[in-house]
């Protein structure tokens, strides 16, 4: 069988359908083949926020900034893996990319003004109107698509119910607190059980899932041809350009012909475990929250026709701690620490006792600092410590904070207690005499909101992330009274960095450098553009999409501007 069409798709995350609905919308016939029975990738269980510097959202909220400090930002913290020419191309169409969709699709967006980048010290740095997420959506407004959306990850939901961070948040973590949160938190989960008694799945959908729905519901809108259950085995050349490629279907093989070529989105390698072990650091027991589908097949395809990946990045992987959770079915789960390490009153440390960073620091930066403290041939792992009232008020873990009982996961083993600090060292398998030096140290300067070890509260990304109602520093307060809780972390990854070379209008490179025609990378099979640093939050999907927006402009002939900024 044979398909015909101007441009393929191969992956649906957020670069892949950007770069579908941006084709689309400019008049191209675009099929995006999906390997998975389900649409949206890794995508769909993000947190969803995008880094898009200088977007709309910001200016009218009246936050004004000099449009070359974001570039300045690039240049001090990517250093050495600054590509000059890409880093420009994504900071000049990213405003253009929020603009476009926000004007043109279903795929509308609510800010991130409060939100600051990852190193407030470094020159350009900014303070909030960076980010933008996309806002709630009603899945019911997908129809029957609703069928072949991707489920959420449960180890980052209540039940199913996505929460998004900001107020909504907020409110789920202050419910016993406030009325408002409560009435807040009421309403959305009476709805959500009706969602799953009429629909058996949520359908207040936000996060990632959120992006993924707007997107396919625009995609369907500009009659995008979704294809599930095809998996592309082979690119078909023609007079040296990619033209197409062979998909595996249930019903058997399809040769897609695409005129204009074809976008490799597939999801990068973190379940490839063969380039996984020839870099990564060899001391990393990886647990990667990754679909299980991103196994790399579009960096292979990419090299079979040429291209090369990128191995000189700061990092192979977007890092972020994980906690493995024993469920009641016997699976395990990978729940990401993200919310809980700057909140006053916990430290992370080593099987030695000791702190190794200042825990409140983005989630990458731990376990870089992780992967440096852990001395060779030892685990590669930590241990959050915190009192019990920390636990209750903001929860460790996947053990949610107060009203919800942590007894179920201290009986499963999965939180560790202790009534002193040392009962607790004991029970986790580490120093005992160094952790209670380490807490007795903490604690004498943490009673004054102090933290001289590694300066935790030192920036607006760590205070942004504190509590605002503890003074004088919303990162640091002691730990105690007993009784104790810890909960073991282990290096994990929300998906790789290294990827396949690409120049500054995505089309991936050959190994002379020279592009490769008809053949473009977007998401996590494009080599990041951030050079395998991480200087903000959204540094995935900002530069998916806007890479996914620039490769469907190029394919469809684009180069000036859409009237009304897109």
């Amino acid at each position: 069988m044979r398909l015909d069409c101007d441009l393929l798709v191969i992956g649906s995350g957020a670069g892949g359908l950007s770069a579908a609905v941006t084709a689309a919308w400019h008049g191209l016939k675009v099929i995006v083949a999906e390997k998975e029975p389900v649409f949206g990738g890794t995508t769909a269980w993000s947190g969803g926020w995008m880094w898009a510097p200088l977007n709309p959202l910001a200016r009218r909220a009246g936050i004004v900034e000099d449009p070359a400090a974001p570039r300045a930002y690039l240049r001090e913290v990517l250093g050495n893996n600054f590509d000059a020419a890409r880093v420009d191309a994504f900071l000049e169409a990213a405003p253009h990319m929020v603009a476009f969709y926000a004007a043109n699709t279903a795929l509308q967006f609510e800010d991130g003004n409060k939100i600051a980048d990852t190193y407030g010290n470094a020159a350009g740095a900014g303070t909030g109107g960076r980010s933008v997420i996309a806002a709630p959506y009603d899945a019911r407004g997908l129809g029957e698509l609703v069928h072949r959306l991707r489920r959420p990850l449960r180890e980052t939901t209540f039940m199913g119910m996505t929460i998004q961070a900001g107020p909504d948040l907020t409110a789920f973590m202050n419910v016993t607190r406030s009325p408002a949160a409560f009435a807040h938190v009421a309403r959305r989960f009476v709805r959500h059980l009706r969602d799953l008694a009429l629909h058996r799945r949520g359908m207040q959908l936000r996060n990632g899932l959120a992006l993924v729905a707007r997107l396919l519901r625009s995609a369907a809108d500009l009659g995008v041809d979704l294809r599930v259950s095809s998996a592309a085995v082979r690119l078909v050349r023609e007079d040296g350009a990619v033209r197409g490629a062979v998909l595996a279907t249930p019903d058997g093989d399809i040769e897609v012909r695409a005129v204009r070529g074809v976008v490799l989105a597939a999801g990068g390698f973190p379940h490839d475990q063969a380039r996984r072990a020839a870099m990564f650091p060899a001391n990393d027991d990886h647990r990667t929250l990754a679909v299980p589908s991103a196994t790399g097949d579009g960096i292979r395809l990419g090299e079979s026709v040429g291209g090369s990946v990128d191995g000189s990045l700061a990092a192979p992987a977007v890092w972020c701690p994980v906690s493995l959770v024993p469920f009641p079915d016997g699976s395990a789960g990978r729940f990401p620490h993200i919310i809980e390490r700057n909140k006053p009153g916990i430290i992370g440390v080593l099987a030695n006792g000791q702190r190794f960073c200042n825990e409140g620091n983005g989630y990458y930066d731990y376990v870089a600092a992780m992967l440096r403290a852990v001395p060779p041939g030892q685990e590669v792992a930590s241990w959050l410590i915190c009192s019990r009232a920390f636990q209750r008020r903001y929860g460790l873990g996947i053990a949610r904070p107060a009203p919800l009982p942590p007894g179920p996961y201290i009986r499963s083993g999965y939180l560790r207690t202790g009534r002193t600090i040392g009962e607790l060292a004991l029970a986790c398998g580490i120093d005992p005499a160094g952790l209670e030096r380490t807490v007795a140290e903490y604690n004498l300067h943490a009673r004054n909101g102090e933290d001289p070890a590694f300066g935790r509260g030192g920036t607006p990304y760590n205070r942004q992330s504190g509590d605002p109602a503890v003074s004088p520093n919303p990162c640091v307060a002691p730990i105690e009274p007993g009784p104790f809780f810890a909960v073991k972390v282990v290096p994990g990854s929300f998906g790789t960095f290294a990827g396949l070379k690409t120049d500054a209008s995505a089309r991936v490179l050959d190994a002379t450098g020279a592009p490769i025609p008809g053949l473009y990378a977007v998401g996590t099979d494009m080599a990041s553009v951030m050079g395998g640093h991480y200087p903000a939050g959204g540094i995935n999907l900002g530069p998916a999409m806007t890479f996914g927006y620039i490769a469907g402009r190029h394919a469809a002939g684009v180069t000036a501007p859409e009237s009304g900024g897109g």
